[in-house]
């Protein structure tokens, strides 16, 4: 699970920036939070992370930070060829600086307490120049590994980890752990494991565009998956959609001019003592995105993990979000604390959740800043934010 994520030069943000699911000093309890016991330490962590701000201000970029490192660390040794270039943009006024990531997250060992690590990646858009793997041992972190880059000479020094000479054959382009997870290294496949319980809708180009697109792969999942698919059924016939049940078909569809076989829901419709289907596609826009939503988070909270997702009010009426909101809260749907981090443009957001668990994000002079709205001075708890928020209080709102 996360704990921070810190990065610059990233994007539309120039400056240090972070995100933080770790709670501040006396925040208010809720069903929001859970405590996480380490071996050094305890945390209390939020669930749920929103983020508010302006067309254009930063928000996906701000998603982007946990796409591109699960995505780095997980796949760029078989994604990319040594000269590609590393799919990322940074600052546009400052492309000829590298960039810095810093990635805090809790690991379960092999007697499942967690253990704390930090990620470390410093790269332009061509070559590593560091990246750095370290974990918690006592007040301190001890490093597991330091690669350095400095043109065509590696410094590398690690402790139980890849011994040098295979480091050696590892692009600059690509990270050391995506590398060492294809050796079977035990540290580098429990984090990749752990990324894999990640689902996001985020990639290097920004939101994944046609929800269209995202539904066979969610049929998929429920096809294989009979509990998924039966809390998909549920939830939507709670969400109001008119759907009583899901049946998966098998479907002729055409791709680029070829017939290709693909699973679609039909949804099942009942008025009276009859019932008609409809195929997604026949269904509403609010319908679909419904769909696909449960399509990344529901196996996020069945096995633990993370959700990022970008839009998440996307076609969905606002009394969904408590809806959706409560899924994270609830032991029962969400057993092993699973996380949701999410842009929206819905303001309701500020009646349902607390102030640690918001992050505004405006655009000054061409660059992005975000802050939590628990770092503002004088937001008390018992404030009516959304009030404050619509006239103007907290900024991250369009100037009009």
């Amino acid at each position: 699970m996360i704990t921070y994520i810190r990065f610059d030069n990233f994007y539309s943000y120039l400056e240090d920036t972070e995100i933080s699911f770790i709670l501040g000093k006396q925040p208010r309890s809720s069903d929001y939070d859970f405590i996480v016991n380490t071996t050094q330490n305890e945390y209390r962590l939020n669930k749920i992370t929103a983020i508010l701000g302006a067309n254009g201000s930063g928000k996906t970029q701000l998603l982007k930070a946990a796409s591109f490192l699960r995505w780095f660390m997980c796949g760029s040794t078989s994604s990319l060829d040594s000269e590609e270039a590393i799919p990322f943009s940074p600052f546009a006024l400052s492309k000829d600086k590298p960039s810095y990531f810093e990635f805090g997250f809790l690991l379960k060992n092999t007697d499942d307490v967690y253990e704390e690590y930090r990620y470390e990646l410093t790269l332009t858009q061509h070559s590593v120049v560091k990246e750095a793997l370290y974990k918690k041992t006592s007040s301190q972190f001890s490093y597991i590994f330091i690669r350095h880059h400095d043109g065509d000479a590696l410094s590398y020094k690690h402790r139980n980890f890849v011994i040098p000479s295979l480091a050696d054959d590892v692009k600059q382009n690509t990270s050391l752990i995506s590398y060492a997870n294809l050796l079977d290294e035990p540290l580098a496949e429990a984090i990749i494991e752990m990324f894999n319980n990640y689902k996001t809708n985020v990639v290097a180009m920004g939101r994944i565009g046609s929800i269209s697109q995202s539904i066979p792969e969610m049929t998929e999942l429920f096809a294989k998956d009979e509990g998924l698919k039966q809390t998909a059924e549920k939830l939507l016939c709670q969400f109001d959609t008119g759907i009583d049940e899901i049946n998966i078909k098998s479907v002729m569809t055409v791709n680029e001019g070829k017939q290709q076989e693909v699973l679609l829901p039909f949804g099942v419709h009942k008025v009276g003592n009859d019932t008609f289907e409809l195929m997604i596609y026949e269904e509403s826009n609010g319908t679909q995105s419904a769909y696909s939503l449960l399509g990344l988070i529901l196996p996020v909270l069945k096995n633990g993990g993370v959700a990022i997702i970008d839009e998440l009010d996307n076609d969905l009426h606002p009394l969904l979000l408590p809806a959706i909101f409560d899924l994270f809260r609830s032991s029962h749907h969400n057993p092993h604390n699973a996380q949701l981090i999410f842009s929206c443009h819905t303001p309701e957001v500020f009646n349902l959740l607390n102030k640690h668990q918001i992050y505004l994000v405006e655009k000054y002079d061409q660059a992005s800043e975000a802050w939590r709205l628990d770092e503002m001075e004088g937001v008390r708890n018992d404030d009516n934010l959304y009030a404050k928020y619509m006239a103007g209080a907290f900024d991250a709102i369009p100037n009009l």
